[in-house]
């Protein structure tokens, strides 16, 4: 019996087809088209998981009453509850006070560093240093001030080293003098958060429309006020809705420095909600204080980010 020849064999079993450049071509424009979302994919996956899946958790739980047993539907009672609950108000009071005071001074202190600063080589080189309140972690930074302005005791102390009062100054016994405490606390943070987006948008703009308008003789003053601000209204926007979220959300300083005192002259809206949550397990009542609180910051947001584009187009 005959071994089949080497060709008989070749005819028998072909070799697999290999791809054509054609079918690469296909593969490469599907990875090309799929590449991005697959790429995404966890960061969404993350986000959902953090903040979809509680809002609605919130959302849900707002209609009920919970405690430690099971839940009791209540439907719009814990909200009909809040709109009589001066508390609640004047916690939303506090945080508008303290957030819009804080978020003033920010601003301005972070323009006008950005402005000395994104073109003056001098202060370019040492910029570093404006950013490093923002490296220490804010729990750091609200135990510094808390024991450089517990009952004053360190800067009473300087004071009266220096000769400019007698006694320890009792700045923690009133309420705006707490809230001044949380305010500095925050701007000596987080000023250098706007300072860099300020810098950045101004680093973004087009020098030659600065130097057409020193060649007119316009002066410095001119130049920021009338070019330079009004490109930078979106910008502004967008960084001072980041705070502003950021300050809603304000507990750390709060909770270490105050802690809601003197008489909730200093309690924001997240440490109620951790108040009524946390210390007397009202759970469904806390979740629908958070729930309008989102409300709120939503519609506000949204309304200044319009506002602000549109000017800067118009």
């Amino acid at each position: 019996m005959s071994n089949p020849s080497l060709s008989d064999t070749g005819a028998a079993y072909a070799a697999p087809a290999r791809p054509t450049h054609r079918t690469f071509r296909k593969r490469s424009r599907r990875l090309k088209a799929w590449l991005p979302y697959l790429l995404v994919a966890p960061a969404v996956a993350y986000l959902l998981l953090i903040t979809l899946y509680p809002g609605v958790y919130a959302i849900i739980q707002s209609f009920h009453e919970v405690k430690f047993g099971p839940w009791k539907p209540v439907g719009f009672a814990n909200y009909l509850k809040l709109f009589n609950d001066y508390q609640f108000w004047g916690a939303l009071w506090n945080t508008f006070v303290i957030g819009s005071i804080s978020l003033v001074l920010q601003c301005v202190i972070a323009l006008a560093l950005a402005f000395y600063a994104y073109r003056d080589p001098w202060v370019t080189g040492w910029r570093i240093i404006f950013l490093v309140p923002m490296l220490f972690m804010p729990s750091a930074v609200a135990f510094i001030f808390k024991l450089a302005f517990h009952d004053a005791r360190v800067f009473s102390d300087l004071l009266i080293r220096i000769g400019l009062i007698d006694s320890n100054l009792a700045i923690q016994s009133s309420t705006w003098g707490s809230r001044a405490l949380l305010i500095l606390a925050d701007v000596w943070q987080w000023t250098p958060f706007l300072f860099i987006i300020f810098v950045a948008a101004l680093q973004g703009q087009d020098e030659e429309i600065e130097e057409a308008a020193r060649l007119d003789g316009a002066s410095w003053y001119a130049i920021f006020f009338n070019i330079s601000l009004p490109m930078m209204k979106p910008v502004i926007a967008v960084a001072l809705i980041l705070r502003a979220i950021d300050i809603t959300t304000m507990f750390t300083n709060v909770f270490i420095i105050t802690k809601g005192g003197p008489a909730f002259g200093t309690e924001t809206i997240s440490f109620f909600i951790y108040r009524t949550g946390f210390k007397f397990f009202n759970f469904g009542y806390a979740s629908a204080a958070s729930v309008i609180m989102l409300i709120l910051t939503i519609i506000v947001a949204q309304l200044v980010v319009k506002r602000a584009f549109v000017s800067a187009r118009s």
